[in-house]
């Protein structure tokens, strides 16, 4: 079992971000990167599988800063290997072209299963698991929590809406684009990832021919305005809403 596991960088949202000076992206030279949370679900949901029937985890991320230590980092995590995924990616590549780079990566490396997060912050579309399955002409389950391997075929649990759950056969190789492990990403300490560093060697896979002619882009990006707080209303419902009733009015709302 050859298990694939594409990953990258997002933005940590937890640190302040800054809008570059044309208003079209974030300034990326003040940006602190983290592994996508989805991706790190998807990583350890392949560990899991890799414990359960045996085989191997590779994964897989375009070229970029940090992309050696988050690669470093899975390997610590029990991954196998991992592939760097060499282009021009400067700047930052919409869903499909990074799609397509992985896609024609993945085609060069013997693969089953391929287990890619379901979504992620910086994309604004979560189409990554559904481009790619396209690409390698595989079958595509998304939104997926839950992921059984029984021979050539790969049992899935996919949530819909409103919690209903739906389950699936599927034949292998395919992408699943995976929400949620069956257990928690696990950690890994720092000096584990500094040993891997030292005895581990990243492979490179040429990216290829990423010319798609179709994605989106960013024409402006702003900080949300701030508003003024909230106004709790109290009193009877017919107080209430005679307050209601003023407000709206005051705001011309209502005349």
């Amino acid at each position: 079992m050859n298990i694939l596991v594409p990953i990258k960088q997002v933005p940590d949202l937890v640190e302040e971000l800054e809008i570059n000076e044309e208003g079209t992206d974030l300034n990326r030279d003040a940006v602190k990167y983290k592994i996508n949370e989805f991706d790190d679900h998807a990583l350890e949901e392949a560990l899991q599988l890799k414990a359960e029937v045996g085989g191997t985890v590779t994964v897989l991320a375009l070229d970029g800063d940090e992309t050696d230590k988050m690669l470093y980092t899975a390997i610590a995590k029990g991954a196998d290997k991992g592939v760097k995924v060499t282009g021009d990616f400067a700047g930052g590549v919409t869903s499909h072209v990074a799609a397509k780079a992985m896609a024609n990566a993945i085609s060069t490396l013997p693969h089953d299963l391929i287990l890619t997060g379901v979504q992620a912050v910086d994309d604004r579309d979560g189409q990554m698991a559904v481009l790619l399955a396209n690409y390698l002409g595989v079958p595509h389950v998304s939104v997926v929590t839950g992921v059984k391997v029984d021979g050539g075929r790969a049992i899935v649990h996919k949530e819909y809406a409103g919690g209903v759950m739906a389950e699936f056969e599927v034949d292998l190789p395919a992408v699943l684009g995976i929400q949620a492990a069956r257990e928690t990403p696990r950690y890994v300490a720092v000096s584990r990832v500094r040993q891997v560093q030292k005895e581990a060697t990243l492979e490179e896979v040429e990216a290829g021919d990423t010319a798609v002619a179709a994605g989106s882009s960013v024409r402006r990006m702003m900080k949300p305005e701030k508003g003024s707080r909230a106004e709790m209303i109290e009193g009877s419902p017919e107080e209430i809403a005679d307050k209601i009733v003023a407000l709206m009015k005051e705001k011309g709302l209502k005349k």
